[in-house]
């Protein structure tokens, strides 16, 4: 069965978006970074939050519009109350995180449901449906923005390191969520 998997970019103060949901501030760390790039081919399938669908793509306009700076293709489940009017291609609307993690799952087979976006990402460890993070941190602090979990008034979460990695640009923190 598939796991589920939260990935982000971080910046040193623990935001994924800086103010106003501005994604431009990702640009100056594109670049190489193994395990990023061999990340794609690991996944089955994305599990998108609204605001992350509707938000800002740091590539917007270019040949690396779209998640994974262009390089995903596949099927996209969207979570959200407020299914567009008119069907997007590619894009499946779920209205419940434990009924979009099960078809991002069965749509998945053996490869990871990849979570873009805090609030789904929060409300996947909320439901006992998060398995694994992984956090690409790069230097630099916003001091303002999306934090990578927000969860005011919420108990610790224990994890277990699965990996660390360094590419030029970032620091890779890969963790296992542990039961409860």
């Amino acid at each position: 069965m598939a796991k589920t998997l939260y990935s982000a970019t971080m910046s040193l103060d623990g935001f994924i978006a800086g103010a106003g949901g501005d994604m431009s501030w990702l640009k100056p760390y594109f670049g190489p970074n193994p395990e990023a790039d061999g990340l794609v081919d690991r996944i089955g399938s994305l599990l998108i939050g609204r605001r992350t669908f509707d938000g800002d793509d740091p590539n917007k306009g270019t040949e690396q519009e779209g998640a994974f700076s262009g390089a995903w293709s596949g099927p996209s489940f969207v979570l959200t109350h407020r299914p567009p009017a008119e069907p997007v291609p590619g894009m499946t609307f779920v209205g419940d995180v434990v009924s979009g993690v099960a078809a991002a799952r069965a749509a998945a087979g053996d490869r990871y449901v990849n979570i873009l976006g805090a609030e789904t990402a929060r409300s996947c460890l909320d439901a006992g449906l998060l398995d694994e993070v992984l956090v690409f941190i790069v230097p630099v602090l916003l001091g303002d923005g999306t934090r990578l979990f927000e969860r005011p008034g919420g108990d610790n979460v224990r994890l277990e390191r699965i990996s660390v990695g360094q590419a030029p640009v970032a620091t890779s923190i890969w963790m296992r969520v542990l039961p409860a």
